[in-house]
């Protein structure tokens, strides 16, 4: 039976490969690179859809939710904080969806919108990660019953089989690499405190 945490963390690596190839962006964006919309289009919608739909989906309604049964509240205390830093994180991908859904080449204004949002969303997200790796998933194997851990695990599988989602989430995996491949990540940690390499 796989383990469901250990796939969530194995989705967390292509999200932070992502990440830094956001930042990367954002740095030859404020430099003064030439930006085109469609790139900036591929990172929102594999934000919006991977990391968001299909991954932060399945920690909500299936993670999060099993926790809630266990006897977590949802309002207050980790759970809620995650849920918190999902939302905050929506915004910037919106913020990102619009730049892309514009025309002609960036102004200054949209150009500087850019770096602000990837600036932010991106250790936003891989502190995120780190807490939800190195806190939320380690609690999540302590207070989940064995009946209740089984039943996550069988539950997310089903999630992650579904045939149509399946078959986004190998296209979205294309684009990461791709993304990935295009835009190195600059040196250094994602987020202060932090280093993901």
């Amino acid at each position: 039976m796989s383990d469901p945490i250990a796939v969530l963390m194995d989705e967390h690596q292509l999200i932070l490969r992502v990440l830094g190839a956001l930042a990367g962006l954002a740095d030859k964006a404020d430099a003064g690179a030439p930006v085109d919309r469609e790139e900036i289009g591929r990172f929102a919608t594999f934000f919006r859809e991977f990391a968001d739909r299909l991954h932060h989906g399945k920690e909500e309604e299936r993670l999060f939710t099993a926790m809630e049964a266990a006897g977590m509240p949802r309002e207050g205390g980790p759970i809620a904080v995650m849920l918190h830093e999902h939302d905050v994180g929506r915004s910037h991908v919106r913020a990102l969806a619009a730049l892309a859904e514009g025309s002609g080449a960036l102004t200054d204004d949209e150009r500087s919108s850019l770096v602000t949002h990837a600036r932010a969303f991106v250790p936003l997200l891989a502190a995120h990660i780190a807490k939800e790796d190195n806190i939320l998933y380690p609690m999540a194997r302590r207070v989940l019953p064995a009946d209740s851990y089984d039943a996550l695990s069988a539950s997310c599988r089903e999630y992650d089989a579904d045939p149509a989602r399946a078959e986004r989430a190998a296209e979205l995996r294309t684009v990461a690499e791709e993304l990935a491949s295009r835009w190195p990540a600059p040196p250094g940690p994602l987020f202060e405190g932090g280093c993901f390499g």
